[in-house]
């Protein structure tokens, strides 16, 4: 089959890693609606690199038609912003005095296991937490410490726990991800070059 000059691109909607930069924008802008001030610069930076993660795979997709070097350089865009997002949660955790849970946690564990596509799916998730807890102090007539959370928090920051930890597991799996993604663009710019080598090469077969 003869090359084209320019190969098929887009189709970002069908990547794993834009499915799952587009749910960490949705959850994002939730928790920092309900858990950040809206006054305070995080607020905005978090939503903002969010976005960015999102908006950069899909750009860099699109772009990969007539620009390998541009796809890569908006692909490592993307990855760069979803660090920096990463890091803000990790702030957040540390700063209210709330745990970064070890990959073992029971409830991370289930986080995993759900497979969340969709808002409603992590609002599931942490709707089946807050219930466990409930159900652990029933029936041992303390606090559970299956929250990592300590006597006296209030119920907000116990879900703000959940629901970053939530989210940097979701964080994690999209970074790696991307950065498999960077590295066969970098491959394939490597091999087959972009646009101008593209045409260099067709050019020289009709001659």
């Amino acid at each position: 089959m003869p090359e084209s000059l320019i190969p098929k691109h887009g189709g970002y909607r069908k990547l794993v890693s834009f499915q799952k930069a587009q749910l960490i924008y949705d959850v994002t802008v939730r928790f920092c609606g309900r858990y950040i001030s809206p006054r305070s610069r995080t607020h905005d930076q978090m939503v903002q690199a969010a976005r960015s993660g999102v908006q950069n795979i899909a750009e860099g997709s699109l772009a990969s038609g007539t620009s390998k070097k541009t796809e890569l350089r908006l692909t490592n865009v993307a990855r760069a912003s979803l660090e920096e997002l990463r890091l803000d949660y990790e702030d957040f955790l540390r700063q209210h005095g709330l745990k970064q849970w070890p990959p073992d946690e029971p409830a991370l564990v289930r986080f995993k296991a759900k497979r969340c596509t969709s808002l409603e799916d992590v609002q599931s998730w942490v709707k089946e937490e807050r219930g466990r807890a409930r159900t652990a102090r029933d029936r041992q007539g303390q606090r559970s410490t299956s929250l990592s959370v300590i006597g006296g928090r209030c119920p907000s920051l116990r879900s703000a726990e959940l629901v970053a930890n939530g989210a940097l597991s979701l964080l994690n799996l999209c970074c790696y991800l991307l950065d498999r993604q960077l590295a066969a663009q970098a491959g394939a710019f490597e091999r087959e070059g972009g646009f101008t080598e593209r045409l260099y090469r067709m050019r020289q077969e009709r001659r």
